[in-house]
């Protein structure tokens, strides 16, 4: 499929053109924006996959119906709209193609550095052409972990109670506001490990895959392996998982302290 990584690049060009003369932004929530460089790409890959693979539904964020499909393309046109919308230059295109709901291949492009990750079940996962590999990092004492904070106030005294309890015990936690972009790194060893909340699938799909071909695991918050349509995801290279999971798990109980204060303090209920 390498027509499908020229398209990711011309659509990352036109990420690009909009990223530096601006665009429109709208709210689809309090927190969740979403700008005309999303639906313009998002508008160009269902025009150009429809046109190849008329037999293939494609799934995309802006246009979802809420519908899934056992074999899609899963589009995200721009993981990281706010960090796009503000200048910040931490944004992706993210594509993966699922078959038998099984994620088969997957495609990230960040235009702005020129990194395309791509990976294949069974052949690997690559950086640029280049091969990657899980870090080697073996105590969670010695990582250094990402996540992000979730647009649902439902999710953020859940995330904030886990940060709260994983912080101490790791070098440090990065928040980059492209869930996309963190599994990657993660996939290439440049985080060691990554939990994050209400994701959706065009989130992860293609960062699932690059992780499991680059020698590490992808579960659920309570350790199964986890399959697309989950919402909450931990990843690692593997060696820090049971850690990771471990305090976790720990966090869970005590979470209550940590969703009185967010209604309190936030929400401002009695």
């Amino acid at each position: 499929m390498e027509v499908i990584k020229e398209l990711v690049l011309k659509a990352g060009k036109i990420l690009t053109d909009y990223y530096f003369k601006g665009v429109s932004v709208n709210f689809k929530g309090a927190r969740d924006l979403v700008t005309e460089a999303d639906i313009t790409v998002e508008n160009f890959f269902k025009e150009e996959l429809n046109k190849l693979y008329p037999d293939v539904p494609v799934v995309g964020e802006e246009s979802t119906t809420g519908e899934s499909f056992k074999t899609a393309f899963i589009i995200d046109p721009l993981d990281g709209t706010t960090n796009f919308a503000h200048h910040y230059p931490a944004f992706c295109i993210s594509i993966a193609y699922v078959e038998d709901n099984e994620i088969q291949e997957g495609w990230v492009y960040n235009p702005l550095l020129s990194e395309f990750f791509y990976g294949k079940r069974g052949i690997g996962a690559f950086l640029n052409d280049e091969k990657i590999r899980v870090s080697d990092t073996e105590r969670l004492k010695t990582a250094l972990l990402a996540t992000g904070f979730p647009y649902l106030d439902q999710y953020m005294p859940m995330i904030l109670n886990y940060f709260n309890h994983v912080l101490p015990h790791c070098i440090g936690i990065r928040r980059g506001g492209s869930a996309a972009l963190d599994l990657c790194y993660t996939a290439c060893g440049r985080f060691d490990g990554f939990f994050e909340l209400g994701l959706k699938p065009w989130d992860v799909a293609a960062g699932i895959l690059f992780i499991r071909e680059a020698g590490g695991v992808v579960t659920d918050i309570y350790g199964k392996e986890a399959v697309l349509y989950d919402k909450h995801f931990v990843a690692s290279n593997g060696l820090i998982q049971r850690e990771l999971l471990e305090l976790i798990k720990k966090a869970d109980k005590n979470y209550h302290i940590f969703k009185n204060y967010f209604e309190v303090a936030v929400l401002g209920k009695d």
